[in-house]
């Protein structure tokens, strides 16, 4: 079995490649360097499954001339956590792109309600814990402490 040269390199290069833009600070750049990383990876898969041979389930050929099918699994299932972990790193870039961006959505108060916050009539008056004791929670309590209050005067 021989490696094609050609493939080895640009296997080393996407390595590479894919190592220095990982070490970046910008996100983007890590998820290119993971996309490269990945695809690098699928290629060590696919030039280490060795030469091509029959297919395994159609034919009769001999079982020596027939192609491994394991590495081509692996080499599917790396496709798709590749898939799966970059797309959830790109939702990861675009929340923290959100949220660097959250500086300029910010809700400015209107007229009415710069109006309503200065306006006397919703203030308070000062509660005692006094009214709040003479103060029922429920509705019977309230015809009792009317009907105390009636008896008392």
């Amino acid at each position: 079995m021989t490696m094609p040269l050609a493939l080895l390199a640009i296997m080393v290069v996407l390595f590479a490649c894919g190592v220095y833009l990982l070490l970046d600070r910008s996100l983007t750049r890590v998820l290119l360097g993971f996309l490269l990383v990945g695809n690098a990876t699928n290629l060590l898969l696919f030039l280490t499954s060795g030469s091509f041979g029959a297919a395994p389930i159609y034919g009769d050929a001999e079982a020596g001339e027939m192609s491994d099918p394991l590495p081509q699994a692996f080499i599917l299932t790396s496709i798709v956590i590749t898939f799966g972990v970059s797309a959830f790193m790109l939702a990861l870039i675009y929340r923290s792109w959100r949220l660097a961006q959250q500086d300029e959505d910010v809700v400015h108060d209107d007229d009415l309600d710069v109006e309503l916050a200065e306006s006397e009539a919703l203030t308070t008056e000062e509660v005692t814990d006094e009214d709040l004791a003479e103060t029922p929670e429920f509705e019977d309590e309230q015809d009792e402490h009317d009907e105390r209050r009636g008896a008392a005067s």
